[in-house]
């Protein structure tokens, strides 16, 4: 079928979307596999990667199957005045015949106006699945060095189809969050923070490492950190600039302010080291870059320049000293978060959706109208420094909800996935590592010297 039979399809807006979707997903593959693998010790390099490469598929597979239409579809229950229930999540079912992939690509919405794009059902089901992935991977850096893999496969399982979901569609399919006013760009709540929360929650249950590998926590190989933080940076043009669903002004600016919310959080990161006595790590670096990403993206299409600098800024500066101070106390120091993704995904998810609260400009974001083929401003979007509170009350309760939900939630799928396997490896397997979980190692320390390659000159006993 040609572009010309099908008057909705923008050509331009569908590469855009599936270029943008694949940005996202180089962040989780291979971007989260090399700075997971490179980030953790030696022994544990090949699980940690493993495990993120067993996330992704598992979640792309139920997507497909039931878990898109929860977060974007129909709502599940239905009532002549809606109510919270009505819009708190959608009702199961596959996208996989012809009519599902090649339909017009439309979020129903809770209250019935329904979201319609440019560009097909299977591009949208795409760049959600990439969102819905990187989610629980990102939550698996609180457990890394002590999860057993088989549980932590059925966790993802029951996690999006729990957690995810009813986030998803609370804020972005139209349900009760987003039909008040609240906003999430591209997940600060959605993503970052039921991440944090979920990891921290799963860290607690779960139980800490071995006590020597929290004493000697040294990454086995930095090169590979900088390179999967490299591709988190660039990948989060697609994760911010494909949120505005076309290749329009919003994408563009929506990028722009993502990379300057991350370069200045990372400055401010580096000078924080210098100010404190600390020396400027390129670990902590990589923390400072994470942070600005975080921060900016409820907010990234809803702020002007001024706004994404002063996000990066102040979200990076908080999360610094908890990160540094904070930890030390009561529970956060008895959580052992391995990769403290409650700091840097959590309280940084948090603050970024209560910045757009308080930065939102009514001039920036621009939403493009199919029918009427025109593009308007999204005139809710204001931020209490223009003049109304309204939408930083919706941010503080539609962030409470989602800490309340992601950490009651999560707590509940560990307990009863205990109830039938162990949560933790067994001391035996968390003693050797990579070995016994996978049967080899990130560096195989058995390959024969290059000398037993040499070739004997003549005249030289074999054995000399």
């Amino acid at each position: 079928m040609t572009a010309e039979a099908l008057p909705w399809l923008n050509q331009g807006d569908t590469a855009w979307q599936v270029t943008a979707a694949t940005l996202v997903g180089l962040m989780s593959v291979p971007g989260l596999v090399v700075l997971y693998g490179g980030v953790m010790q030696k022994r544990w390099s090949i699980n940690s990667m493993m495990l993120t490469f067993l996330t992704f598929a598992i979640v792309l597979v139920i997507w497909v199957l039931y878990a898109f239409k929860m977060g974007f579809g129909q709502p599940w229950f239905h009532s002549t005045h809606p109510g919270f229930l009505n819009a708190f999540i959608g009702k199961p079912s596959p996208v996989l015949s012809p009519k599902a992939l090649q339909s017009q690509g439309t979020v129903p919405g809770a209250y019935g106006a329904a979201s319609v794009f440019g560009f097909p059902e299977s591009a949208l089901v795409y760049f959600q699945f990439v969102f819905a992935a990187i989610t629980p991977i990102l939550s698996l850096g609180s457990v890394l060095g002590r999860v057993n893999w088989k549980a932590w496969c059925v966790y993802s399982v029951l996690w999006i189809s729990i957690v995810y979901v009813v986030d998803a569609f609370l804020l972005w399919g139209g349900g009760f969050f987003a039909h008040h006013g609240a906003l999430d760009f591209s997940g600060g709540y959605v993503i970052h923070l039921s991440a944090g929360v979920s990891g921290f929650v799963a860290a607690a249950v779960i139980g800490p490492r071995l006590q020597r590998d929290r004493e000697i926590d040294a990454p086995n190989n930095v090169a590979m950190v900088a390179v999967g933080a490299g591709l988190l940076w660039l990948g989060w043009n697609g994760f911010n600039g494909g949120d505005p669903y076309s290749a329009a002004n919003s994408a563009s600016a929506a990028v722009l302010n993502t990379n300057l919310a991350t370069a200045v959080a990372f400055l401010v990161w580096v000078s924080c080291d210098l100010i404190t006595g600390r020396k400027p790590s390129l670990l902590g670096g990589v923390n400072g870059m994470i942070v600005g990403l975080v921060a900016i993206t409820p907010a990234a299409g809803f702020v002007n320049g001024w706004g994404a600098i002063a996000d990066g800024g102040i979200v990076s500066i908080v999360v610094y000293f908890a990160m540094n101070y904070l930890s030390s106390w009561g529970p956060l120091r008895r959580v052992d978060d391995t990769l403290g993704v409650i700091y840097t995904h959590g309280i940084a998810g948090l603050l970024g959706g209560l910045m757009t609260g308080v930065f939102a400009d009514p001039g920036m974001a621009v939403f493009y109208d199919v029918a009427g083929k025109k593009y308007t401003p999204a005139g809710s979007a204001t931020g209490l420094v223009f003049g109304s509170a309204t939408l930083l009350k919706w941010q503080v309760f539609a962030g409470a909800f989602v800490i309340a939900w992601s950490a009651f939630a999560t707590f509940v799928i560990l307990k009863v996935i205990g109830l039938f396997m162990p949560l933790r490896m067994s001391t035996e397997n968390m003693e050797i590592g990579d070995v016994a979980e996978h049967g080899h190692e990130v560096y195989p320390s058995d390959i024969p010297s290059l000398g037993a390659y040499q070739e004997v000159p003549s005249g030289v006993p074999a054995t000399a």
